[in-house]
């Protein structure tokens, strides 16, 4: 079995790896990483999604081994200084969710999403956040949390990891 090396959330980890485990089922079932969900298995619903090296990704279609020598954040590294990161406060103080299934895979990918352009439209916050789906909200509030986390996040230096 191959063995991998990754950092994930600021702590770094060496396993043997069977070569078809995805990226979802490693940080799940071998970190405890739960706060990933595994949504579709297909890549249709992002729930899944993580940041590998600040990049938002849908971990059921990346393999373990593909994470090799990469940083992986997941919702649960988020963290800053204890504090929830400004994205995750603006989920719930805009109530960015509902049921909460997708809420993880739509805080990641809006953390790219903002990374990219930090000063998005609602436009282009939905079509940044169309690979993510969430059954429950109408999209609206998530837009609103989005763009709130996008101006407290231009006002202040955000990192991840207690």
């Amino acid at each position: 079995m191959p063995r991998i090396k990754v950092e994930v959330d600021g702590v770094t980890y060496e396993d043997d790896v069977e070569p078809r485990l995805l990226l979802v089922h490693y940080l799940r079932d071998r970190l405890g990483k739960v706060g990933t969900p595994v949504g579709c298995d297909t890549t249709n619903c992002g729930a899944c999604t993580v940041l590998m090296d600040g990049m938002s990704v849908k971990s059921c279609s990346v393999l373990a081994v593909q994470a090799d020598t990469h940083d992986i954040t997941t919702i649960e590294g988020l963290r800053i200084n204890g504090a929830l990161h400004p994205m995750q406060e603006a989920f719930h103080s805009e109530h960015g969710l509902q049921c909460g299934y997708c809420t993880p895979g739509m805080i990641m990918a809006s953390i790219d999403l903002l990374r990219e352009n930090p000063d998005p439209s609602d436009e282009e916050i939905r079509e940044g956040l169309e690979g993510n789906l969430c059954r429950c909200t109408g999209y609206q509030n998530i837009v609103r949390a989005v763009r709130s986390a996008a101006h407290e996040m231009s006002h202040s230096e955000v990192t991840s990891h207690d």
